[in-house]
């Protein structure tokens, strides 16, 4: 008997689909105009108001609440609307059911779906902070080692979230109206429009828990050298480990 040799893809296959998802994303217009220009526009408004005012170790409130508050805003939009849109449209045309048939697994696609969202954020993230210290002067934060390791989970926490919405969501439209309700829900609660002082105990406390208010606070301490709250942490953590689990036990690849 004469052994039948399998076809694996290999980094070859992988370039290719990662090149065809960067395409699905550069021709979707708002895709790149919600995660990008979104939070430019906050933070051109916000600048202003923020002043030079000194919070702490030389670092304004441009520093500590108007950049965290951008960053965190292009990594929600990324992960909470645009690529669980995709994956929701994948699986509506049949893409993810004819690739479960072929070699190519349609967990590849999850990967550079991941790989390209990535790369939106950090360009997302790297237009903010430019745009932020060459027409504001803003400030690197105090803590740097952390508050790109704060960053990282909290990328991580919001395509938990995703990949939920993803799950969730029969069709792109759906995927779409439910990220966003996702996205607004966990912003007002953590704090997007106006701080959490001027919101309700009960409502600023529970917007701590959830991924945005914990990556913001996070990112806030960071960036002015003060102590990361625990529960921050762990609040980020436990929405990395639930959002799989329940990512894993309902999404359907048709």
């Amino acid at each position: 008997m004469t052994d039948v040799q399998v076809y694996r893809p290999g980094l070859r296959a992988f370039a290719e689909m990662l090149v065809c998802e960067l395409k699905m994303v550069a021709r979707d217009t708002a895709g790149l105009i919600v995660p990008i220009g979104l939070p430019m526009l906050i933070l051109v408004v916000n600048a202003s108001s923020a002043g030079d005012q000194v919070v702490a170790h030389g670092r304004t409130a441009l520093d500590v609440f108007v950049l965290p508050l951008v960053f965190t805003m292009v990594v929600a939009t990324t992960g909470v609307i645009n690529m669980p849109s995709f994956l929701a449209y994948y699986r509506r045309s049949g893409i993810l059911r004819r690739l479960g048939v072929t070699p190519v697994s349609p967990l590849l696609v999850l990967v550079a779906q991941a790989a390209v969202g990535m790369l939106q954020i950090a360009v997302g993230v790297a237009a903010a902070w430019g745009l932020a210290a060459l027409a504001f002067g803003a400030n690197p934060p105090v803590r740097v080692g952390v508050a790109l390791g704060v960053l990282a989970l909290t990328v991580t926490a919001m395509y938990a979230v995703g990949m939920i919405v993803a799950a969730l969501s029969p069709t792109p439209n759906s995927s779409v109206a439910i990220g966003l309700t996702v996205f607004f829900l966990m912003g007002a609660a953590g704090g997007m429009f106006g701080g959490v002082a001027g919101l309700p105990e009960a409502v600023a406390t529970v917007g701590g828990w959830l991924p945005f208010g914990a990556g913001l606070q996070a990112l806030s301490a960071a960036w002015v050298g003060a102590p990361v709250a625990a529960a921050h942490l762990v609040s980020l953590v436990v929405t990395v480990v639930a959002g799989t689990v329940i990512a894993v036990a309902f999404f359907r690849w048709d």
